[in-house]
């Protein structure tokens, strides 16, 4: 049983290494990183309620899942063709739309939550 539990446990050694790479070399997990810290920050500033903090928490992991597939997608498309197919522009341009509705998701959850705490400043 020990065995088993520590295999689990090693199997998040490649999963954090992945984040930690894609924070290092992509520039937009370093906005996002940011995003996320301002995000954090207010909602502690504010004392937002645990309902509003689920909504800010799945927010945030949809746009950084989303973004770390959409590069990996890319990433994958870059590899195994150099050649500019429309059928992988199309691959690669809905990978990124999947980002861009998970951000205007999370803009809407932070309009939403936040807006009123704001206007009471």
């Amino acid at each position: 049983m020990v065995k088993f539990i520590l295999a689990r446990f090693q199997s998040f050694g490649p999963a954090f290494k992945g984040l930690f790479a894609f924070v290092k070399k992509e520039g937009q997990a370093k906005i996002h990183l940011l995003a996320t810290i301002v995000v954090i920050a207010a909602s502690f500033y504010f004392q937002i309620t645990k309902a509003e903090w689920i909504a800010v928490v799945f927010a945030i992991a949809l746009v950084w899942a989303t973004e770390m597939l959409n590069t990996a997608i890319e990433k994958l498309v870059d590899f195994c063709s150099d050649e500019r197919l429309p059928i992988l522009k199309f691959i690669k341009d809905v990978a990124a739309g999947a980002v861009l509705v998970a951000a205007f998701a999370a803009i809407a959850v932070a309009l939403i939550i936040f807006l009123p705490y704001l206007s009471q400043l």
